[in-house]
């Protein structure tokens, strides 16, 4: 009786431990699928993004857009233009604005993707041939940064970063601050002109009496 008893329980033991091992097997299997499936769909998303630049900021293919932007995105960048929901079009638009004034092209420096979000350090080349934007910005290379959200294969958030202060958005800060600066100087100047005139006419009123 003894010697079946540990049998059995020599048995239920090498079960238990068999059922735990194979669950504990198929369980680091699950994560590693989890982890390699997550890996393979942020290298998609990277993908996609250096699609969105060289398709249509690199080349003019803003055809592009339809394929890789959501019909409808938040933005997220400066001034007013923060939380805000627009339609694809607009990132044609905009794309399509600078082609018409002038040519771009570029290249990518680095990419960093984590879950469902993708950032990408990016320069900007644009070379202006119309005059206005010659004389506001001239030929620039300007860095920025941009950080995509994916959802079903599409972008539908942007965060756009990028060096003003080396765009024609950076001469116009530095002429309004110029403004401001001689603001009070040119008021000075004119308050004098006018107290010199006043006091021009009050001697000559006094020499003709």
């Amino acid at each position: 009786m003894k010697s079946g008893f540990i049998s059995l329980l020599i048995i239920t033991f090498f079960s238990i431990t068999t059922t735990w091992a194979a669950q504990s097997f198929n369980s680091g299997q699950n994560r590693a699928l989890g982890v390699r499936g997550a890996a393979s769909q942020e290298q998609t998303n990277k993908a996609l993004a250096r699609q969105f630049y060289e398709q249509v900021w690199f080349s003019r293919n803003l055809s592009a857009v339809d394929d890789l932007v959501a019909p409808t995105y938040v933005v997220h960048d400066i001034g007013d233009r923060k939380g805000v929901t627009e339609p694809a079009d607009e990132q044609k638009q905009i794309a399509d604005f600078f082609w018409q004034n002038g040519e771009m092209t570029g290249r990518i420096d680095y990419q960093i993707a984590e879950g469902d979000l993708v950032a990408t350090r990016w320069q900007w080349e644009f070379k202006p041939k119309t005059w206005w934007m010659k004389a506001i910005g001239g030929q620039k290379q300007i860095p920025i940064i941009n950080v995509f959200r994916f959802r079903d294969g599409k972008i539908v958030e942007i965060w756009n970063h990028r060096h003003d202060i080396d765009t024609a958005q950076g001469n116009i800060l530095i002429i309004q601050g110029l403004i401001v600066g001689l603001m009070p100087t040119f008021i000075l100047a004119v308050v004098t002109f006018f107290l010199w005139r006043k006091l021009r006419k009050q001697r000559r009123a006094i020499k003709m009496q």
